[in-house]
């Protein structure tokens, strides 16, 4: 089911460019589609997601109205339904968010992962090379590149760096991100891959770290915290990352991968702590739990190439993003309780179901 025109003109301007994102009813994907529709007006976005519990379409309504954006309910497994969009739309460039991407669900069911992860991504490429396009990107991750010494702070991860993976779910990321660059020697696909570190931001699903927390004290709820907190990561704030993968789709190198890293490393820890001083709760909430079976302990990006070839670098510092990042948790309980509710999963049915 799809909502929204499928015209090409917006109030008799022409739509100079159309790009595909999947998985935009997600986090990143979400926070992408409301970059691009600012950033680009005369851009026309269309949006699949198949609405599993990591997408919501309250994240897509401040746009639903938009008429350069459309919606589309697919699943990228269902060829069928992808190609059917192909076929109305025929985009210039597709942009591929859509993955399962919680490691702890990937260890209960790896199965799920492999199959939207790998399987869509080949439904994807398929319907790309049937169809014709300018460029496919895959947006994976620094997981595929598993985990730093927390005593080489001197180490990086760059594009050199072998693929290490340490879940199910890295491993399915890292097994696309191999496939893309085999359609693209063997088909010739003109394909882009970036990844990223640790993203952070508004809309970011309740069951991630930073987002669980500032929900968890703002409810005086304990704050479940793996192991002793040691574990490092790289923070990237989600609108740097969406100015990033704008400059690869536009001015990037066919067959290249790009890293994009934050430059903010921080012990997981010090993020809780920093989130309990904000919101005024006492540092007793935090409650320490069995670790995470392989459990990564530390990442970090070397964004250099990116910097080098495209003049990207992270605007962000943590200390403001964090502080952006709590704000708009404050100003938008609505949407973060009706996660937690479960109301949000209705949300699609009670909006859209009749049209």
């Amino acid at each position: 089911m799809c909502l929204g025109t499928n015209g090409l003109n917006r109030k008799g301007k022409v739509i100079i460019m159309k790009i595909i994102v999947t998985g935009g009813a997600g986090f990143i994907g979400g926070n992408f589609v409301h970059y691009m529709l600012k950033a680009h007006p005369e851009y026309r976005i269309i949006c699949l997601d198949c609405l599993t519990y990591a997408g919501n379409m309250e994240t897509l309504a401040p746009v639903m109205d938009n008429p350069n954006f459309r919606f589309c309910k697919v699943d990228i497994t269902d060829r069928e339904a992808v190609f059917n969009v192909f076929e109305e739309e025929h985009p210039d460039i597709v942009v591929n968010f859509a993955a399962e991407s919680h490691v702890d669900r990937s260890i209960e069911n790896p199965g799920v992962f492999l199959n939207t992860n790998i399987i869509g991504t080949q439904v994807m490429m398929d319907a790309c090379r049937k169809y014709g396009i300018q460029r496919y990107h895959q947006v994976s991750t620094d997981e595929v590149y598993g985990d730093l010494p927390l005593d080489r702070p001197d180490l990086f991860f760059t594009e050199e760096t072998p693929i290490h993976t340490s879940s199910p779910y890295s491993a399915s990321k890292a097994s696309a991100d191999l496939l893309v660059q085999a359609y693209h020697r063997t088909f010739g696909l003109p394909v882009t891959i970036s990844r990223c570190s640790n993203n952070y931001g508004p809309y970011h699903f309740p069951e991630k770290l930073i987002p669980l927390m500032i929900a968890n004290a703002l409810n005086d709820k304990p704050l479940p915290v793996y192991g002793k907190g040691e574990n490092v990561r790289d923070w990237l704030y989600v609108e740097d990352h969406c100015r990033a993968i704008d400059l690869i789709i536009h001015k990037g190198t066919v067959g290249e991968v790009y890293n994009i890293g934050g430059h903010n490393e921080m012990k997981n820890i010090d993020i809780v702590k920093i989130i309990c001083k904000a919101l005024d709760k006492p540092e007793s909430l935090i409650t320490y739990v069995a670790d995470r079976k392989g459990h990564d302990m530390r990442y970090a990006i070397d964004p250099t190439k990116i910097h080098n070839e495209l003049g990207w670098l992270p605007e962000t510092k943590f200390a403001d993003g964090i502080q952006k990042t709590i704000r708009w948790y404050l100003d938008n309980r609505e949407w973060w309780e009706h996660i937690i509710n479960g109301e949000y999963q209705d949300y699609y049915a009670r909006m859209y179901g009749n049209r």
